[in-house]
């Protein structure tokens, strides 16, 4: 049972990945919803309180900020989830992936092939590139600097939700705004910057280029199962392939 934030963790590096906001989606979460309502449950979880012991919303960030082995950004079903670094490589080589267990080859896909193979939109090029360039840049900045206006929203979010999913972005934590203190903005970075270590290593990346996209799914697929035996195969395959 999560009764705090270190319950949470230890149960995410043991599950390796989790969706973020309960299981609506029937694969795996380390904590579902509404459990203040659910009487069964004996426990202080308590969701959009700010209590960053007890607030699973917190913890989204609170990973980020204290932790370099887990990451959080709409992973799942174009929902939030965590992937650890232990899984990271394997959800990489699944959705990047260049290579297969047929033809023994593997590596991973670079933006530039991506775009150019067409599976990613202009839109989401124009915030790549900002984002690129930048290094880190919070929401706000990446919608102006990409050209985005308050007519294009919906377009925005799509865009950035579809670089998430592809596992071109991901979100590394948080700033506060600059025109008003009490509201903090997401701030994004690419997959590559985020697993980069101080010394220019990239141990995730390193992994993923070396695992074939039929076994890095796979290998998802028996932990799913392990994780919830019931799990549906049509929805484990989009949960893993996105």
């Amino acid at each position: 049972m999560i009764k705090n934030y270190n319950d949470f963790l230890k149960a995410l590096l043991d599950a390796g990945f989790s969706m973020a906001g309960g299981n609506d989606e029937g694969i795996y979460a380390v904590i579902p919803w509404g459990w203040n309502d659910a009487t069964p449950y004996d426990t202080p979880v308590a969701w959009h309180t700010g209590d960053p012991e007890h607030d699973p919303w917190e913890w989204r960030m609170r990973v980020l900020d204290e932790r370099d082995d887990v990451a959080y950004a709409k992973v799942f079903f174009k929902k939030g989830g965590f992937i650890t670094k232990e899984w990271y490589p394997c959800f990489l080589a699944a959705r990047r992936g260049l290579g297969g267990v047929s033809d023994n080859s593997a590596g991973i896909m670079t933006f530039e092939d991506a775009y150019m193979g067409g599976k990613i939109s202009h839109a989401a090029k124009r915030i790549y590139d900002e984002v690129e360039a930048a290094g880190v840049l919070p929401l706000e900045a990446i919608k102006q600097a990409a050209g985005f206006g308050k007519d294009d929203k919906s377009a925005f979010d799509r865009a950035l939700t579809e670089l998430q999913m592809h596992m071109f972005l991901t979100i590394c934590g948080r700033r506060q705004k600059t025109h008003n203190g009490a509201w903090s903005s997401t701030v994004l970075c690419t997959t590559e910057t985020f697993w980069t270590a101080t010394d220019g290593t990239n141990e995730v990346f390193a992994k993923a280029a070396k695992i074939a996209k039929e076994e890095a799914a796979m290998k998802i697929k028996e932990q799913v199962l392990t994780l919830n035996p019931d799990a549906a195969d049509k929805k484990a395959v989009k949960f893993i392939l996105g």
